[in-house]
């Protein structure tokens, strides 16, 4: 049980894929300029990483034992299939949302974190529970950092910015400020 909370806070908090490891950095500048919109698409995420995490985990298991050569293009399709039906679920569902979320629903096929937890669930040789964490803790994760971006950016709307650090500079003051408290978590879990 100890390992599995382990996998999880250090998925979401150490290592986590926006903060820490810079993946998924698209939605991260293109949709946190809401926090309802940021966290919806954290959701969509995770839901996405938790469906590949399973789909990667049969795909390693039963189908490519014999051909690890073939992994890296099974996980493509596999994850532009999911992402596929969930854009259409959630066109179908939740239309508000599909237009709130706009060109970054599809955007999360070509989401580099998607790919890097199946790869690095793979290379770390997880079980299928410990394969399920890893994605919630990624997901979770995602949604942690947009969800605290969109509200940054949020209040910095309400407040006298000067022109110069108006709009995407500010952006990236704030993403390198909370990649740097993320980056303080490193420590955790080690013996001093």
């Amino acid at each position: 049980m100890r390992d599995l909370s382990w996998i999880f806070i250090s998925t979401m908090l150490v290592n986590n894929f926006t903060l820490v490891m810079f993946l998924g950095l698209c939605s991260f500048f293109g949709v946190t300029g809401k926090v309802e919109t940021a966290w919806r698409l954290g959701l969509a995420n995770t839901f996405v990483l938790v469906l590949t995490a399973v789909s990667v985990w049969v795909l390693n298991t039963f189908v490519l034992a014999q051909t690890p050569y073939l992994r890296t293009i099974a996980f493509i399709v596999v994850i532009a299939s999911v992402v596929q039906i969930v854009e259409m679920a959630v066109k179908k569902y939740l239309p508000v949302l599909f237009r709130q979320l706009g060109i970054y629903l599809p955007l999360i096929t070509t989401n580099c974190a998607i790919l890097g937890l199946a790869l690095f669930q793979t290379s770390r040789g997880y079980t299928f529970v410990e394969g399920l964490v890893f994605a919630l803790g990624a997901g979770l994760g995602l949604t942690v950092a947009l969800s605290l971006m969109a509200s940054i950016r949020e209040r910095t709307e309400l407040s006298d910015v000067p022109a110069v650090a108006r709009r995407m500079g500010l952006v990236l003051v704030i993403a390198s400020c909370l990649s740097m408290a993320f980056m303080g978590f490193a420590g955790m879990g080690t013996a001093g």
